[in-house]
């Protein structure tokens, strides 16, 4: 039985903490991988100021699934994931991935790893380059280096001209 056919998707709550089910829209990735509504929908409905839900977790097990079979990724699946681990770890008010998700979410993880290391080889974008770093950094349990690598450019370059002057 594949994870997307569990009933409890259902019940699973987003980052505004009610009921969100991003199964009709993790489907219009699979048909349409660049599709701008299903990631905007994604992205709108899977975190809200650092606050995710366990739809959060679950959209990230298949969105590392149907990222595999493009390259390189679109840059989008790598934010998100990243965007949602970070919030995960960084809030304790955040759920625990349920016990259920769980070694789906550890097995995307693994993928996820597996295709930024991949895109980054000939990635020409920066942000795929960014968010792919932020997956690579997070994997290996370097949240600071994560976070840092979501930043654009200029921002990364004001941070260390704060810290270490001119």
């Amino acid at each position: 039985m594949s994870i997307l056919d569990d009933i409890r998707w259902s019940g699973l709550k987003g980052g505004y903490k009610v009921i969100y089910d991003p199964r009709p829209a993790l489907q219009k990735l699979a048909v349409h991988y660049t599709s701008k509504s299903a990631w905007d929908e994604l992205w709108n409905e899977l975190h809200h100021q650092g606050d995710v839900g366990d739809a959060s977790y679950a959209a990230v097990v298949e969105i590392a699934r149907i990222s595999e079979d493009h390259a390189p990724a679109y840059w989008g699946a790598y934010g998100l994931a990243a965007t949602i681990e970070e919030a995960r770890l960084l809030d304790d008010q955040n759920p625990p991935v349920p016990d259920w998700i769980e070694p789906h979410y550890s097995v995307a993880w693994q993928t996820l790893l597996h295709l930024a290391l991949r895109d980054l080889a000939t990635s020409t974008d920066d942000e795929t380059a960014n968010c792919a770093l932020a997956v690579v950094a997070l994997r290996r349990g370097r949240l600071s280096l994560a976070r840092m690598a979501m930043c654009a450019e200029d921002e990364r370059a004001e941070m260390l001209r704060s810290y270490f002057g001119t």
